[in-house]
Parts: C-alpha cells; structure tokens; sequence
C-alpha cells in the first residue's frame, strides 16, 4: 500500500503527481517492527545529536530536566507492569528535555516502576556520554524529582563535574535541622492571621546511605491547616535557598508542559505495540514530530500570536488548511484559498523553511 496524497508528497520534496508515492501507514507499522536494540541504542544517540546540533555554538551551560509520564496500557504489552501509585498497568517514558529552548534531548521507554538508583547513574552516564561528544566543556545541570535523586546519581554526578538539583523526601532529622526557622515562619502567620506565609531554610545532611554530608534547601509554608515542608538536594555551592528552590529546582515544572505537548498533543503515549522495541521506536518518531513542530513554532515571528502557541493551536491554523495544487512542466504552484486566516504567516514560513539552493 502507498500513500498518494499530494500534500504530502510536496512536504516531503516530492512532485505531487509524477513524483514517488510515500509509504503507507500499515508499512510505517511494519517498519516500526524492523530495529533491534542495537539499532535503538543508535537512534537515541541520534536524537541527543538532533539536540546539540539546535544550537549555532556550544552553550556554556544548559540545565537538563528529567521526569517521567504515566503511559496507561489496554493489553499484554512487554514490560508494562501494574503502578500502585497511578493505579494503572503502564509504562512510565522518561522524558529528558532542555527547557530553555523547549528541545526534546532523549525519549526512553521504561516499564511501570520507578527507576532503580544503578538505572538512574546509567542513564545520566550514557546521556552526558553523548552530550559531551559534541560539547565537551559546556556545563550541565540535571533537575529532577525524588525519583532520580539517588544515592549512585548523586555519587556519579559529583564524580564527573555535573551539577544536580533533585527533590528529597523529609525525615524527622531534616525536620529537626530546620524547626527554628519553621518555628519562626508558624508565628509568623498566627500573629498576623494570615492565610500563608512562606520561607526558605538551608542546612547540611548525611543520609545512611549517603557517601557525605550534603546540601539541602527548604521551602516551608505554614497555613491555616498547618505546615508543609519541601527539600532539595544539591551540589551546588551557590545561591541562596530561595534562589535554588523557587527559582532553579521550580523551573523545572515548564517540563511538565512540553511533556504535555509530546504525549497529549502529538498522541506519543499510543504505545500499542506488543514488543517494547516496537513501543520505542514509535517515541523516537513522535519526538521527530516534536521536532518538525518545534522548528515550525520557532520560524513564526516573535510578534505574532502564534509564536508561543501549544502545537494543536499550530496544526489547526497552520497545517489543516485546504490547498490546491498544481504541477506543470515548469513548477508547482500551490494556491491557498483567499480567505486562508493565515495567509502571510505562511508565505514567510515558506520562505524561512525553504531547503538552501544545491
């Protein structure tokens, strides 16, 4: 079976009518069946690649965040097992993104369960492996939540010259560390009768399984249903605890949303295939489409509406439009009806994305 549609054979650099038809969408099923691991291993290594090469220079410094999704599953899928915590059988895709340019870094396919620490330190060594190929003086910051802040991660970090930011869960030491300044915040708002009052803490500690002592923030909020704690962990030496938590380990909440944006817009969480290969190469394809979409929303012109639009917004008014074409001797023309909303936004994207002449 083949796909003949003219559309999408111009956007591929295709005649719409002489030239060769795409393949269809029971061979692109097919094909997503065809790689091994070893040929998995190189995709990924190609997609931090796609990701270094975003940037015209090394950056002197990038902060990586980490997180993962829950990736419900309706049949026998390999490696799915059942979450109690999402109540759900599922995978659990960690998702890495650089949230300053939005630019997907490494999409992996993980069963239901939370990552050991041994898992963590292999994949930050073989993702900063990667990273460091093409930048190997550029520093890097990896954020991430209570999941990845273990012990080996900590310990490989420290190793080799990464920085971390990670969330920690409290204990009654961590508590007992920072009860003056608790205290003090508790007073705080019941003399003032306040809804809530916030404020940070710093201290040092050593976890048993820790190798050393360490540094931790403390974002504490009293209200009027009582006292809520949150920490980090870190191996930062600057900024004060303010800084580190509300500003730095916070930032990574916009990870969240470009997460929404691969699995909710770009339906990445269609893991239907029975073999996990299979499942991995279809998130290797949706973050090509992360790609495409993210190189068309940076092409728009950062006074236009659209700019900063979710990647829906720019499939409706810029991608599901009707178009007639027409393929001469000459050239194609491609004539866009008069009352298309978008029509100049399109012609300068046509310029902008045209390949470079050979």
């Amino acid at each position: 079976m083949v796909d003949a549609r003219p559309a999408f054979k111009l956007a591929c650099g295709r005649l719409p009518e002489s030239g060769a038809d795409l393949m269809s969408q029971p061979t692109v099923s097919r094909m997503e069946n065809t790689p091994g691991l070893r040929d998995l291993i190189q995709l990924g290594r190609v997609l931090v690649d796609v990701y270094c090469a975003s940037y015209v220079v090394p950056p002197a410094a990038v902060t990586l965040d980490v997180d993962d999704t829950c990736d419900v599953v309706h049949g026998q899928q390999q490696l799915s097992l059942f979450n109690a915590h999402h109540d759900a059988r599922c995978f659990l895709p960690i998702h890495v993104y650089d949230t300053a340019t939005s630019g997907p870094v490494a999409m992996i396919l993980w069963p239901g369960k939370t990552p050991s620490g041994r898992e963590v330190r292999g994949r930050l060594h073989r993702l900063v492996r990667a990273i460091r190929r093409h930048w190997p003086t550029t520093a890097i910051t990896i954020r991430g939540d209570g999941h990845y802040g273990r012990p080996e991660a900590m310990d490989w970090c420290e190793d080799n010259s990464v920085s971390y930011v990670f969330g920690l869960n409290g204990t009654k030491a961590l508590a007992a560390k920072v009860e003056p300044t608790a205290d003090h915040i508790r007073v705080v708002r019941a003399i003032g009768d306040k809804d809530a009052v916030r404020g940070f803490a710093e201290t040092t500690h050593a976890a048993k399984s820790w190798r050393q002592t360490r540094r931790v923030a403390a974002h504490i909020e009293a209200t009027r249903l009582g006292l809520d704690i949150r920490y980090v962990v870190t191996n930062i030496a600057t900024g004060t605890p303010a800084w580190l938590y509300a500003e730095l380990y916070c930032a990574r909440g916009q990870a969240e949303n470009l997460i929404k944006l691969h699995k909710g817009q770009l339906a990445s969480d269609r893991t239907s295939c029975r073999h996990p290969a299979a499942n991995q190469m279809r998130l290797v394809l949706h973050t090509a489409a992360y790609w495409l979409m993210l190189t068309v929303r940076d092409a728009i012109p950062a006074s236009h509406r659209l700019a900063r639009a979710e990647f829906t917004t720019i499939r409706l008014r810029l991608l599901k439009l009707g178009a007639r074409i027409r393929e001469t001797a000459a050239r194609v023309r491609l004539a866009f009806a008069a009352a298309c909303p978008e029509a100049d936004l399109l012609r300068h994207l046509a310029t902008v994305l045209a390949p470079a002449p050979t």
